[in-house]
C-alpha cells in the first residue's frame, strides 16, 4: 500500500475526479511555486470508485478557493495547522471568476485587448452558467454553451 506522509501546514483537497489532479495541478499555478506537492492519482474510494487527492504544503492561505469552485465544487478541502486538519471548508460556485478561464469569442473586447482582464459572471447556478461580463458568451463549467 502507497504511504504518503502528512504535511504540517497546508491544505490536502481530496475526491477530485479521478485524472483531474494534473490540470487543477496548472490550474492552480502549484507549477509555479516550490511549495512541496503530492498528487495522488487513481486512488481507491467508496463514494468515487476512483479518486485523486493533492496534498499541497504552504500557508493556508496561499490558495484561491474560488478557482476551485470553478473547477469542481465536490473536491473536499481540508485545511492542515499543525499536521492536524483544523477545518473543512465547502466549495461553492464562485458568483465571478477573473482570469481562469478566456472568452474564445473573436469579437469579444478581450480578444483585442490584452491587458483586459477575463472576468465571467454566473448567471444561472442550478445550471453552472457562466456569462463573459463584456460578451455575454456562455459558459457551462469549463466548456462553452452554444
Amino acid at each position: 500500500m502507497l504511504n504518503v506522509g502528512r504535511i504540517s501546514e497546508g491544505y490536502v483537497l481530496d475526491h477530485i475526479r479521478a485524472g483531474a489532479s494534473l490540470s487543477l495541478y496548472r490550474d492552480l499555478h502549484l507549477d509555479e511555486t516550490d511549495y512541496p506537492v503530492a498528487i495522488i492519482r487513481n486512488a481507491r474510494s467508496s463514494k468515487m470508485g476512483a479518486k485523486d487527492i493533492l496534498k499541497v504544503e504552504c500557508d493556508p492561505n496561499t490558495l484561491d478557493l474560488d478557482v476551485l469552485g470553478f473547477i469542481d465544487h465536490n473536491i473536499t478541502v481540508n485545511i492542515i495547522k499543525g499536521g492536524e486538519i483544523v477545518e473543512k471548508k465547502e466549495l461553492k460556485l464562485p458568483k465571478e471568476i477573473k482570469n481562469v478561464i478566456q472568452c474564445r469569442n473573436p469579437r469579444c473586447i478581450t480578444s483585442i485587448e490584452q491587458e483586459l482582464d477575463q472576468i465571467f459572471v454566473l448567471t444561472d447556478p442550478e445550471k453552472e452558467i457562466y456569462r463573459c461580463k463584456y460578451c455575454e458568451a456562455k459558459y457551462k463549467g469549463r466548456k462553452r454553451v452554444k
